[in-house]
């Protein structure tokens, strides 16, 4: 901060920002230049210096550090404490519903839920495979495996691509029991860098060029619990747009009463805005600076019009869409740990 105006970090880019004069109202942001209405960065300076607008259109100012108390810290505290543990008993009720493979010959194998198990667990302590088989060797002793994997055992049923849809399903039997809670709902999508590159010869300006690989995870997620009720991961060459009704069928059909879909202007298309007002859920998608009101379905001409009278109100809801990319990425950060792509896809869709 200096005097009046305000420097806010950008979500997208950690090393740069964008400078808010509270007096001029303005801001630097691409959405502030092209639209001139309050942005997020604007809402943003205005929440921190508490500003109150009173009946007769002046404005107090009160300017102070925000703080989030927690009403009850003793109940979050003990929470905090006993999250693995709580996690541990969960993940076994929810890996007790994996059937196990018939097997007619050879050698006894390592019972699939108890594979799941020990890979979730490798994924859900942030560890390499060595320093996680502590964790799970413990959680055979109290019982919450008949036997613990090895690592090599975690890492070549990371290499099946058979237990894939077997991961999502697992994902989306754990968003089950919020159905009941959760009506507001944020789409999103997500990169995770992976350890391997791509090499070419460039023939037009001569030498090897390289870009790392990495893969994309398109969650649905709830706003009030942050829950993931649909996942999918794909390759970094899929859109965005595309991924949102697949998302948003998998969510109706699975019981969940989806009322509000918030996205972001990658998601805005005609299809889209039917298919979510087919689901009976109202459209929180903003424009783009070059669309027009004039589109070719009745649902982009309501939701303009909408859009038009409560703008700001579009812009709220766009912190939804950051949260449901950052809980994303919270569980495992920004990269998957395995070389092979096909496990990386694998690994992202059980950080969900």
């Amino acid at each position: 901060m200096h005097g009046a105006r305000w420097l806010v970090p950008s979500q997208t880019n950690a090393s740069g920002g964008y400078v808010v004069d509270v007096e001029q109202r303005v801001c630097t942001c691409p959405d502030h230049e092209d639209r001139s209405v309050r942005c997020k960065h604007l809402w943003a300076v205005m929440i921190l210096r508490a500003e109150v607008e009173l009946p007769d259109g002046t404005t107090v100012v009160t300017e102070k550090r925000v703080t989030y108390s927690q009403p009850d810290w003793s109940t979050y505290f003990r929470a905090q404490c006993d999250e693995k543990h709580r996690v541990q008993l969960l993940l076994r009720g929810l890996c007790d519903g994996i059937a196990q493979p018939a097997q007619t010959n050879g050698r006894p194998r390592l019972r699939l839920s108890d594979a799941v198990y020990g890979m979730t667990m490798k994924v859900y302590t942030g560890l390499s495979g060595r320093r996680a088989d502590t964790d799970i060797r413990a959680c055979e002793e109290r019982g919450l495996l008949a036997r613990a994997p090895s690592p090599n055992s975690v890492f070549r049923y990371m290499e099946r691509a058979d237990l894939a849809p077997l991961l999502k399903t697992l994902v989306h039997e754990a968003a089950a029991p919020l159905r009941a809670v959760e009506t507001a709902f944020a789409t999103d999508s997500t990169g995770f860098a992976t350890n391997t590159y791509a090499r070419w010869y460039d023939e037009k300006f001569g030498g090897e060029k390289r870009c790392q690989r990495w893969i994309k995870l398109h969650a649905q997620v709830g706003t009030a619990t942050h829950v993931i009720a649909s996942v999918e991961a794909t390759e970094s060459s899929v859109g965005d747009a595309v991924m949102l009704k697949p998302l948003l069928a998998s969510s109706v059909e699975r019981g969940f009463d989806v009322r509000e879909l918030s996205a972001d202007k990658a998601y805005l298309s005609n299809e889209n805005l039917v298919a979510i007002e087919a689901a009976h859920a109202a459209p929180y998608i903003p424009f783009k600076s070059n669309s027009k009101g004039t589109g070719r379905t009745d649902a982009w001409r309501r939701l303009w019009h909408t859009f038009e009278a409560r703008n700001e109100e579009f812009l709220a809801h766009t912190t939804s869409v950051a949260t449901s990319r950052a809980c994303s990425r919270r569980s495992s950060g920004s990269s998957a740990r395995r070389s092979a792509p096909r496990c990386c896809r694998r690994r992202s869709t059980r950080s969900s």
